[in-house]
């Protein structure tokens, strides 16, 4: 599964001395990771495009189909961040929690190989205007049990989440993603 050989590569990188932009806390029973992006836009602009046009800056090196265009979120309370598969199949990555338009987003679930693990997260986003456009701050706190401790996947965690939200960045001030994408 082209997810799990990603989520792989980040660790092995990680191990490498690639430094995560910020690990906020890590244990064996769970870690909180935090993004900070500086985006050049109104906060309705980046609210919208996370949650309306998600296929179109994710990375599709970290779905479960090898196409981010199958990703999508229903914009209400309970809806889901999902993916179609092949033959009918669906992933259900996360679910939303709480929706405040061009402000907060609150969804909660465990994103890509840690569905399969005894975990539960929460991805909180918070937009706020600052000066040139958007101030976006995400933490994603995940609690649980891994055998190896779930401390071991903050750091690739942390990088993905990052990459994905530079991605989001590009995305929005650019209304594409440059060749190769963001962030790579």
């Amino acid at each position: 599964m082209r997810t799990r050989l990603a989520f792989a590569a980040c660790l092995i990188s990680a191990g490498l001395g690639v430094a995560p932009a910020e690990v906020l806390d890590s244990a064996p029973s769970g870690f909180t990771v935090k993004s900070t992006v500086a985006i050049q836009a109104p906060p309705d602009a980046v609210y919208g495009a996370f949650l309306r046009h998600i296929g179109e800056w994710w990375d599709s090196v970290h779905t479960f189909s090898g196409d981010a265009r199958n990703l999508s979120i229903e914009e209400k309370p309970m809806g889901c961040f999902c993916e179609q598969l092949p033959q009918q199949g669906a992933a259900r990555h996360m679910e939303i929690l709480r929706l405040a338009p061009g402000k907060t987003m609150v969804l909660s679930g465990a994103l890509g190989p840690m569905q399969t693990m005894a975990a539960a997260a929460t991805l909180t986003i918070q937009l706020s205007a600052a000066a040139g456009g958007t101030a976006l701050e995400a933490t994603y706190a995940v609690a649980g049990y891994s055998p190896a401790g779930l401390n071991t996947l903050a750091p690739a965690v942390d990088q993905v989440l990052n990459q994905q939200f530079a991605r989001l960045k590009e995305y929005v001030e650019h209304g594409k993603l440059a060749a190769g994408g963001a962030a790579r």
